[in-house]
């Protein structure tokens, strides 16, 4: 394994642990970005899950499980797209680097699952 292989998988792994238990908690700085961009509260636990399920996925996929790591950097991608979206649609910009970011790196994760 790479070093950067690890590093971006390992790094994208406990940005979307960090952010799915903050959206399972109901942490103060999910519900007022949910707000802005129109997002129901009632959702932030799903939304929670979502993304602590595509951290496990890819902790997994980076121990060896390829196909598993693989469906969970495009559960990612596909979630931060729709994230992307409702800032769009909200007109949300201030804070739009923290959904790109994590696109990023779930774009990246997805990259180096399907060539390593």
């Amino acid at each position: 394994m790479t070093i950067v292989y690890v590093l971006v998988l390992a790094l994208t792994i406990l940005a979307n642990a960090f952010e799915g238990v903050a959206g399972l908690v109901g942490a103060a700085f999910m519900k007022q970005n949910a707000e802005q961009v129109g997002v129901p509260f009632s959702w932030l636990p799903i939304l929670g899950l979502l993304k602590g399920a595509g951290a496990v996925g890819l902790l997994f996929g980076l121990v060896g499980v390829r196909a598993l790591g693989i469906a969970a950097a495009v559960g990612l991608v596909l979630f931060f797209v729709g994230a992307l979206v409702a800032h769009v649609r909200a007109r949300v910009f201030h804070n739009i680097a923290f959904p790109a970011a994590f696109e990023a790196f779930a774009i990246a994760s997805l990259v180096l699952l399907i060539t390593h």
